[in-house]
């Protein structure tokens, strides 16, 4: 389709109802491109039982782990390829190529046959579309966030591109609602189904054959192969579109980069800009973002072992409530500028976190923060004992007895402090006036039984905050998503809430401030780098280095240093070194 003549000097009027509908059309493609990426995520546990049955539960979970990694480690190479391809060939042509990428690998995990099918070839391509998936993500949010950007009024760039911005948080929230009630439908009207090993029942120690729901069994597939109903809305979309008019404008001039990449990365001028808009930036809406939408999630769910659904449905009311934001901070940075945004909402945060998930504690399991308050739990171990245990792809062991006990205490969430012990003395828990020793075979067991005695609540504790569910009811369960007025679930709400807008302040004006330092010749690949090394390993590795804080210091909380840290680093930086762009005309490089 040919791109329309536009009139570049015309690019500060406002928005003509075509235009509109085009960007928000090109937001729309981009939820079904984030809702296809975190569908893995969510699912990770059952599909690593699908596909890697060959091996023990434990050995499994890594590998489906270190898949979910894979999507997120060729991030900035999908960037690098696809920015290139961009600048090269054009906007429209490459968003298109990773929109299909992305929709068919998706399709096809949910395609694929199971280990028990065809053995060693189903973990192999598993792999294969997982790392594809992550290669289109990477080149997909350059190509949207710059095609919105060059098509939009001047003066109302972050407005527009704050659509965007929306879609991470949209497609994290259609994904967590598809799976939800997937499942319960599923589970409600379909019979377990018995699980086979070797092409033989596996027996329990009862003698009967074991069984799996039948989400897990098979279920668990539906999200997938919806994914191409929403590929075909996509195309459809995208392929309506015009190419951008900015490099409609370079390409008719004759003066688009022969090599984008050496030219972007090789001069320092231009790399300068991208090490400035990873650490001057990125780096700290990365931390920000993924402790108000992801860490939050963990927090609840692994910390104060509140159940999936409740979690979900908590976080999914933020959601809802806080997205607003986006578009409001985007707008507010077209009239006071990207950097006063961004930076301030890194500040705020760094300096909120610490009440706001202490409060989120002391609401959302008030028996745990009760019980941390009066009991003193001490780790007695010889420091050279104890590791710093950090494992983002599950594949480390932790075996000596300091980090056995330092590990088991951090999953039950229970606050510690260590006591250096002589050289060689192997590590012990102090609960009150019990000792256990962790080289025992029934640590773990003996461990949560004199927690228990000691007021630390149990899963099943009536003060932690649950939405009840029936779960032969069904779909008539979405009902419950309702279930949220008491004060309990609307302070967690709110707290929520709060930590949703933190993400809109940083991540609304992120795509208009990376637009804005790129000349549009090597603007596709110059910002696509920075903003897949910021979130997908500033961001990426967020939960697993504050678990590791945690597991180190026995302090819950301690985890939020990481996030404080880069965020505080990241408003440093921004503030002194990085130039404001919010007043710069993109189409004159």
């Amino acid at each position: 389709m040919a791109s329309p003549t536009v009139d570049v000097s015309a690019r500060s009027r406002p928005m003509t109802a075509e235009e509109r509908k085009v960007i928000i059309a090109s937001s729309a493609g981009t939820i079904f491109e984030w809702y296809d990426f975190y569908l893995y995520g969510s699912l990770a546990a059952i599909i690593g039982a699908q596909f890697f049955s060959a091996y023990p539960e434990a050995t499994r979970n890594v590998f489906a782990l270190l898949a979910f990694a894979a999507g997120f480690i060729v991030r900035p190479f999908g960037a690098l390829f696809f920015g290139r391809l961009g600048d090269l060939i054009g906007r429209k042509a490459t968003f298109l190529i990773t929109i299909l990428i992305m929709g068919l690998s998706t399709f096809l995990v949910g395609c694929l046959p199971s280990y028990e099918s065809i053995g060693t070839a189903a973990p192999i391509a598993l792999i294969a579309l997982r790392m594809a998936q992550g290669l289109a993500l990477g080149g997909e949010y350059g190509g949207a966030a710059i095609y919105v950007a060059e098509h939009a009024p001047q003066n109302r760039r972050g407005f527009y591109t704050s659509f965007i911005q929306t879609t991470a948080t949209l497609g994290l929230l259609l994904s967590l609602v598809v799976i939800m009630f997937t499942q319960i439908y599923v589970n409600a009207n379909y019979p377990p189904v018995e699980v086979i090993k070797d092409g033989v029942a596996v027996l329990g120690p009862d003698g009967k054959a074991t069984t799996i729901d039948a989400f897990k069994a098979w279920g668990w597939r539906v999200p997938f192969l919806a994914s191409l109903a929403l590929l075909l809305i996509s195309l459809y979309i995208r392929l309506q579109m015009h190419e951008s008019p900015a490099f409609q404008k370079m390409k008719n001039e004759g003066s688009l980069s022969k090599a984008p990449l050496s030219e972007a990365f090789g001069q320092w001028k231009n790399a300068k800009i991208a090490l400035l808009a990873l650490l001057g930036l990125v780096a700290g809406q990365a931390v920000v973002w993924y402790t108000g939408q992801f860490y939050a999630l963990f927090f609840l769910q692994s910390i104060l072992k509140v159940d999936n659904f409740t979690a979900n449905v908590l976080i999914a009311w933020a959601l809802v409530i806080g997205t607003w934001g986006f578009l409001i901070f985007g707008w507010l940075s077209d009239n006071i500028g990207r950097k006063p945004v961004i930076l301030a909402g890194c500040v705020i945060a760094a300096l909120t976190y610490f009440p706001l998930f202490k409060l989120l504690a002391d609401t959302a399991n008030p028996a745990l923060a009760a019980a941390q308050a009066k009991t003193s739990v001490t780790v007695n171990a010889d420091p050279a004992d104890c590791s710093f245990q950090f494992n983002p792809t599950g594949t480390s062991k932790f075996v000596n007895s300091c980090d056995i006990a330092k590990a088991a205490l951090a999953k039950l969430a229970v606050s510690s402090t260590t006591i250096p012990a002589p050289a060689g003395t192997k590590a012990n828990v102090k609960v009150g006036d019990k000792i256990i020793d962790a080289t025992d075979k029934d640590f773990a067991k003996i461990l949560g039984e004199t927690l228990t005695a000691a007021g630390y609540p149990k899963p099943d504790d009536p003060g932690i905050v649950k939405i009840q569910i029936d779960p032969k009811a069904g779909l008539a369960n979405f009902a419950k998503m309702f279930d949220i007025w008491s004060p309990q679930k609307l302070t967690i709400i709110g707290i929520l809430t709060i930590m949703i807008i933190y993400v809109t302040m940083v991540y609304a004006p992120i795509a208009a401030a990376l637009v804005e330092l790129f000349p549009t010749r090597i603007r596709y690949s110059g910002l696509s780098l920075p903003y897949h090394i910021g979130n997908g390993w500033f961001g990426g590795l967020l939960p697993a280095t504050s678990f590791a804080m945690v597991a180190q210091t026995g302090d819950i909380f301690y985890g939020l240093w990481y996030p404080i840290i880069v965020a505080l680093g990241t408003a440093v930086i921004g503030l002194f070194f990085v130039p404001e762009t919010y007043k710069r005309d993109i189409f004159k490089d």
